[in-house]
């Protein structure tokens, strides 16, 4: 009798602003997955946070038909745990792929659950996820890592004053600054501030969306992303570069307009781009990262040169993201992806299982 499929668990959706990114996410990376190898279980999050089995999807999947570009979370409501044990199936092993970007799900939250669950998991662990989704805190432990960075300060909402903090930030940063909310992606809440008045609405945009913002000096530089793949061992991809079809990479360029060049590879010297790849994974570690992540930089090409931007733990995984193309440009196809990233979700688990919890 043939052994079961593996059962992977893909969960998308969610209860953030970047919702819509995890729902074309899953589409494709659905789509993508080897039918042959994988029982595919499509679970939606609602924005409410309802769960929900995608049956419409899992029948299309089972006949061959093709999905839509977008899977909304629809179908039958679950109870999450039951979800993620397949309980009342038949398969051996479960691994879920969270690609759930930004908060409750890409922060260590759906993590610190699947853990509880003792269910294998794509990805980053709670701590990492956590740390990387908090970008004032992946600012403070590269620093002390010893990467380099751009210059920035930080607000936090009902601790600093906010007058104070625009000045002091005027006066360290200069004019113009990025300014971020410090748990969000997709440059959801991001503005670029030209003067004081600017800078005071765009931390009030920024608290919207998190109680901590990040006020960041603007650089002239190119932007450059690497995409690390591994574990203990991580692998660096060879460098991309974007070039933004706006005053910087925003959400409209990234997922609505589509206006911004990827290049691929980046056109870099061969010194710089051996570079980039080896800071990269050194940022991929001293974070604490495993399985998928990538790693953005800034260059200064007649300045400081590199300067890690952030380090995205769940990055876009459609078939034109930046991640799964740097893959493919330094080998490695979008499906032999979704397979290894499985395989480091169950190495990662099998470690992490062993360790004993007896006194």
């Amino acid at each position: 009798m043939a052994s079961p499929l593996l059962r992977l668990v893909v969960l998308y959706g969610g209860v953030s602003a970047e919702h819509d990114v995890s729902c074309v996410t899953a589409a494709h990376v659905l789509a993508a997955a080897d039918r042959s190898k994988y029982d595919l279980v499509p679970i939606g999050i609602t924005k409410s946070g309802t769960w929900l089995r995608n049956d419409k999807a899992i029948a299309a999947l089972a006949e061959g038909s093709d999905l839509p570009e977008r899977l909304e979370p629809a179908g039958t409501e679950v109870e999450p745990l039951a979800a993620i044990r397949g309980e009342g199936t038949d398969q051996a092993i479960t691994v879920v792929l969270p690609l759930l970007h930004g908060p409750h799900g890409e922060d260590g939250t759906i993590q610190g659950m699947l853990e509880l669950f003792k269910v294998p998991y794509v990805g980053a662990g709670v701590l990492s996820s956590a740390l990387c989704m908090d970008k004032a805190m992946a600012k403070i432990v590269a620093e002390q890592a010893g990467i380099p960075q751009c210059r920035w300060v930080e607000f936090r909402d009902g601790i600093d004053d906010p007058n104070e903090i625009v000045t002091r930030a005027v006066a360290e940063l200069g004019l113009p600054v990025f300014v971020k909310p410090a748990n969000l992606g997709s440059s959801v809440g991001i503005t670029k501030a030209h003067d004081a008045a600017e800078l005071d609405k765009a931390v009030d945009l920024a608290l919207r969306y998190d109680d901590v913002v990040i006020i960041e000096e603007a650089v002239t530089a190119r932007e450059v992303e690497v995409a690390v793949l591994g574990n203990a061992a991580p692998e660096a991809s060879v460098p991309g570069e974007i070039v933004p079809g706006s005053e910087f990479y925003d959400y409209e360029d990234k997922y609505v307009t589509g206006a911004a060049q990827l290049v691929i590879p980046a056109d870099l010297p061969d010194d710089v781009t051996r570079e980039v790849r080896e800071l990269a994974a050194k940022a991929f570690t001293a974070l604490r990262c495993a399985g998928m992540a990538r790693v953005d930089f800034f260059y200064e090409a007649e300045g400081r040169g590199w300067l890690l931007n952030e380090v995205n733990t769940i990055p876009g995984f459609t078939p034109a993201s930046m991640y799964p193309k740097l893959w493919e440009a330094t080998g490695i196809s979008y499906p032999d992806l979704i397979d290894q990233l499985v395989a480091l979700a169950l190495d990662s688990h099998r470690r992490r299982v062993g360790f004993s919890t007896e006194h």
